[in-house]
């Protein structure tokens, strides 16, 4: 993905969440209407979609990176309106007037996390304006007869308070709230979810995705410079981060915190297979998923397998610590039976191979001056 209005490379077919529905969607072709449709997330799944034989409709104001296109622009089934997801008559219309089925709630104010600190009341006002205005265009277009349900796209991030290992979706029901604005909002948006099923009958799926690492994610409008050793990062994304220090030399290599922070990183194309099964699956509807790989690592186990990649097994590996961000969660670990189990999602593309993926691309923005 490249800014400026520039053609983005399509994410690759590395990889799958079992529980792919390609062969055959349950109940046919649906019409998707997905909110945020050139973000990240979404840079992965509309394709998908696509590819299943879906006619998606997609909505985006670029506010993230500025202008920019992606793989998916010219297919003869997407349909784009530039437009603010925090506009309600404007996405009414779009749902109204084209009988969307589902609606996927995917559009939201995200960063790094510098960002959960520099623009905290903003990241909880922007969102729940945007997800006011989703769920009023919802419940309306529901009522109308024409909408089936709503997709949220929640957050790992609702479990930042959790001391339940592997977390399970029922454990939301009894662990403290989010200290950040940023997860408190992204629960917030299941409470949305549970509140419009409970009042006007609109049925829901909520998808909680751990930890996405893929292309596409870059230097954003808002971002500011900061300086990790002697590098000058604008994005506090851990993967990305670490992948750019190595290629400009850094050593020894300065990592947040311990290092011993676990999480558990899947690549976006498996997070994607598994959002479009818990999108069309009739199996999936007013439930709650965890998505993610079972396999997790420390941050010192990935920055060493990034550094073996890129500086090769005979330059030995060293590391120093600076100080960490207020809200760097030190375990994350999730449950995926519910998923496993319900929909027969895995994600199963192994780190090592998400970053053959990840790099050469980090490597290619770096000499564009994207990241």
């Amino acid at each position: 993905m490249a800014a400026n209005g520039s053609r983005s490379r399509s994410p690759r077919g590395r990889g799958a969440a079992s529980g792919d529905a390609a062969a055959g969607v349950p109940g046919g072709p649906k019409r998707i209407f997905v909110s945020g449709s050139h973000g990240f997330i979404s840079g992965y799944t509309i394709p998908v979609l696509l590819e299943q034989g879906h006619e998606v409709w997609g909505i985006d104001n670029f506010w993230k990176y500025g202008e920019l296109q992606r793989g998916f622009d010219n297919h003869p089934r997407f349909h784009f309106a530039r437009g603010d997801a925090k506009d309600t008559e404007f996405v009414k219309k779009i749902v109204l007037d084209n009988k969307i089925q589902i609606f996927v709630a995917s559009a939201a104010i995200i960063g790094g996390i510098s960002m959960f600190h520099k623009l905290a009341y903003f990241l909880l006002a922007e969102n729940e304006r945007i997800t006011c205005a989703s769920f009023d265009a919802c419940i309306e277009a529901h009522e109308a007869g024409c909408l089936e349900k709503v997709v949220v796209i929640s957050s790992s991030m609702v479990y930042e308070c959790t001391d339940t290992y592997p977390s399970k979706e029922s454990d939301l029901k009894t662990c403290p709230p989010p200290q950040s604005t940023y997860g408190f909002q992204k629960l917030s948006t299941e409470y949305f979810a549970k509140g419009a099923f409970e009042q006007h009958g609109l049925p829901y799926t909520i998808i909680r995705p751990f930890n996405a690492v893929g292309i596409g994610e870059q230097r954003a409008q808002t971002d500011s410079e900061v300086m990790s050793g002697n590098v000058k990062l604008a994005m506090s994304h851990v993967v990305p981060d670490l992948v750019q220090k190595v290629l400009k030399g850094q050593k020894p290599l300065h990592i947040l915190g311990s290092g011993q922070q676990k999480r558990h990183y899947t690549y976006a194309g498996d997070l994607a297979r598994g959002i479009a099964k818990c999108i069309v699956d009739p199996k999936a509807l007013n439930q709650d998923f965890n998505i993610s790989t079972e396999v997790g690592h420390t941050v010192i186990e990935l920055a060493e397998v990034i550094w073996r990649k890129i500086r090769g097994p005979d330059v030995p590996f060293e590391f120093v610590s600076d100080d960490p961000f207020e809200y760097d969660v030190q375990l994350r670990v999730p449950c995926v039976d519910k998923s496993r189990e319900i929909l027969g999602i895995e994600c199963t593309t192994t780190l090592e191979d998400s970053l053959d993926e990840v790099i050469p691309w980090i490597k290619e923005q770096v000499k564009l001056g994207t990241i």
